[in-house]
């Protein structure tokens, strides 16, 4: 018998895949449709828009009030002008329409349309007007055109918008990671950017697809169970919840990692929260198609803006920062609501990662060997970080000087040490935000825990924010000593001044301070 299991690739199939119902995750969509509206969908890749498309197209042919279908336009990015590209997006139409709708509703094959065919405008309005029900419209990946040509979709669309319903789409949708009024197209390079109001300003509303709430993953998981008699226990639900924060392609990749690659799909073996720990770190290692597309846009500069103000925990310029964060949220990287953070802990765990990945590979062997600080299987940390204490006062500068992303390669630089010792024995946790003035790192090794705090110093305040930070973060952990790691940024500074240790009491609690 072959199982249901957990898809990474693609829409979602119910015959074969785990899924929960996509219907619901959208609300007002319906609303939307019967008052004959176009509208915007955006959301993240692999969030499962198109799921929810072919689910909607499905369950509107069935009521058999509207002709509804759901349309991929992604090859006409390949068109080498606007009315070749118009071309493929109606060739994409028919196509699609022949798979799912009735003859009686497909539109016709484009030769039969016009033999000089060079509007999309047109074949809509022919489609339309000889179809016997309203047409619904949903253009999936509408954003993958770029520049002039995803401006010609737009200015074709709202060419037709007054015909509707008998003339034209009674309603359509377009689906893809942005809002349209997001997008700067630059029709020529030359030429300034054109704003998007007017090409397409008959859009109602704009829609965006979050990831699945602690119910979702939790329905999803139970399919599994029921259908292999493999328990996920509610810590484990819960933990992989709290990795993921429900994006779908993370929470189906968690999850299929532990049945098929930790437990090789033995069914008979129960999960664990140290399973979902091994498969969340095999899944960052990997870095799978998902992982790999959102670090590309890392040295965008819209994205790096936002992604160095997450890692000093400093309150970035302002000046346009909106259009910075919508874009860096549109991808999926931060969460959708402030504070402005990384999205999840696994994106928070590898992007770092990613980052300094460099850095890790040419740590010199004879500063980063396991046996000057891990003594009869415990780490000994502070023999550590006095040891990154002077590798950092003998090798920062010429290290962070061409390096790409140098307003946070103090911090990298020290999590590339640190990982580079624990990656066989330990794990190490990371958690920013914008504002929150800080860096805090949760490392654990053997049975030991350790709490390490970075700062950067910027006034003469940041020395008592830093210790009394530290200090509420060991009380979260229920830890009496941590570390808080200063690194200096005021001109002028010798390394005699920079480099020192100290030892403070504060609310109880021991502070080992290292500036550097």
């Amino acid at each position: 018998m072959t199982h249901k299991f957990f898809n990474t690739a693609g829409s979602c199939q119910p015959e074969r895949h785990y899924m929960t119902d996509p219907l619901p995750r959208l609300t007002g969509i319906r609303e939307l449709i019967d008052d004959a509206h176009y509208f915007i969908i955006h959301a993240p890749r692999q969030t499962g828009k198109t799921t929810y498309l072919y689910a909607l197209m499905h369950q509107l042919n069935q009521e058999g009030k509207y002709t509804a279908l759901q349309v991929n336009i992604q090859a006409a990015a390949s068109g080498r002008d606007s009315e070749k590209a118009m071309q493929i997006v109606a060739a994409d139409i028919y196509n699609q329409a022949i798979q799912y709708l009735p003859a009686a509703e497909c539109p016709k094959e484009l030769t039969e349309v016009s033999p000089h065919f060079g509007s999309l405008k047109h074949y809509l309005q022919q489609w339309a007007t000889q179809n016997p029900k309203p047409l619904v419209l949903f253009v999936d990946e509408a954003d993958s055109l770029m520049d002039d040509l995803f401006l010609a979709l737009l200015r074709q669309l709202r060419a037709g918008f007054e015909a509707r319903p008998t003339g034209f789409p009674h309603s359509l949708a377009l689906v893809g990671l942005r809002d349209v009024r997001d997008y700067k197209i630059r029709v020529r390079p030359e030429r300034d950017r054109l704003g998007m109001g007017s090409p397409f300003n008959v859009k109602t509303e704009s829609l965006f697809m979050l990831g699945f709430t602690p119910e979702e993953v939790n329905a999803l998981l139970s399919q599994h169970t029921q259908e292999t008699g493999q328990v996920f226990p509610p810590e484990v639900k819960q933990e992989i919840y709290r990795l993921t924060q429900g994006q779908p392609w993370l929470t189906n990749a968690l999850a299929r990692q532990i049945v098929e690659k930790v437990l090789k799909n033995d069914y008979s073996q129960p999960l664990t929260l140290a399973h979902v720990i091994q498969a969340k770190e095999e899944l960052i290692q990997r870095r799978d198609t998902h992982l790999d597309s959102l670090i590309d846009k890392l040295r965008e500069p819209q994205v790096k803006r936002v992604v160095i103000a997450i890692l000093n925990g400093d309150a970035p310029t302002f000046d346009d920062l909106n259009d910075a964060i919508s874009y860096t949220r549109d991808l999926g990287l931060i969460a959708p609501k402030p504070p402005v953070r990384f999205a999840n802990p696994i994106y928070q765990e590898i992007i770092p990662r990613v980052l300094g990945m460099g850095f890790e590979e040419f740590l010199p062997e004879a500063i980063v060997d396991r046996q000057w600080y891990v003594k009869q299987g415990r780490l000994e940390v502070e023999a550590l970080l006095l040891a990154f204490q002077k590798f950092y006062r003998r090798y920062s500068e010429a290290w962070l000087e061409k390096y790409d992303f140098r307003e946070v390669g103090r911090q990298l630089l020290l999590m590339a040490f640190l990982q580079r010792i624990i990656n066989a024995g330990g794990r190490l946790e990371r958690e920013m935000a914008v504002g929150n003035g800080r860096c805090d790192l949760w490392l654990e090794y053997g049975p030991d825990q350790f709490v390490i705090e970075l700062k950067l110093y910027r006034d003469s305040q940041t020395r008592q924010d830093g210790l009394e930070q530290t200090a509420e973060y060991l009380s979260r952990f229920g830890l009496s000593q941590g570390y808080l790691i200063l690194f200096e940024t005021r001109a002028g500074k010798t390394w005699e001044e920079r480099i020192y240790r100290e030892v403070v009491a504060v609310a109880g609690k021991t502070v080992i301070l290292l500036g550097m």
